[in-house]
């Protein structure tokens, strides 16, 4: 726990899995985590535990769930999982890479390239329907932090954004422009101050970062 009265929250995305360095939409499907991906959180766990959390919580996807537990072995620390930090439902996208998603659904896919925020493979969610569940996820976890507790959030690329835009007031649209890409083992730390939460920190690794160029799809 922080020795400040500030409380803080560490936003931390899931180690690299096959689907990411393929450039494949994941969404919810339950992948596990790469051979690389599981040395990026052991690699982590250490460097996130040295900001001083007391407890973490975690999607229970198990990339995310896994990436949690390199953590909270590193420093013996209570891991809870919830299922509101779950990565967006990607609907019929999911298991297709983005020349896939192109041609299948090259209207959809369109949309979003033009930042219209429909919903992802036509049955899945929209960025919107994402940011409620993780607003309500957010609301449980911060009644229920002590003053100056350190906690932290294992989830993924768009949600781990969608839980910045919450904590910070921040309109997705702006969120997505501003905020930019999360790698894989990647986290940000925000601190509660009087005036609401702010970021100090975004898109920090431990050093083992992803072989592949560019922001692969969640």
């Amino acid at each position: 726990m922080s020795s400040t009265a500030q409380r803080r929250i560490i936003i931390l995305r899931h180690g690299e899995t096959d689907h990411n360095a393929a450039g494949i939409w994941q969404g919810q499907l339950d992948t596990e985590l790469s051979e690389r991906g599981l040395a990026q959180a052991k690699a982590c766990g250490p460097a996130v535990m040295a900001l001083g959390p007391s407890r973490i919580v975690s999607s229970d996807l198990r990339r995310a769930a896994v990436t949690a537990e390199a953590v909270a072995r590193a420093g013996g620390i209570p891991l809870s999982l919830d299922p509101r930090f779950r990565e967006i439902h990607a609907g019929q996208w999911q298991g297709m890479d983005n020349t896939e998603v192109s041609a299948r659904f090259p209207e959809e896919r369109a949309a979003v390239l033009r930042g219209e925020d429909i919903k992802r493979g036509v049955d899945g969610e929209s960025m919107g329907d994402v940011l409620v569940r993780v607003r309500e996820g957010l609301d449980d976890l911060v009644a229920s932090m002590a003053p100056g507790e350190c906690v932290v959030i294992s989830t993924h690329g768009a949600a781990a954004r969608a839980v910045a835009a919450a904590l910070l007031d921040l309109d997705l649209a702006l969120a997505w422009r501003i905020l930019g890409s999360f790698g894989n083992c990647h986290w940000a730390e925000l601190e509660q101050g009087n005036h609401g939460w702010r970021l100090v920190t975004w898109n920090v690794s431990a050093g083992l970062v992803e072989t592949v160029e560019g922001s692969p799809p969640p």
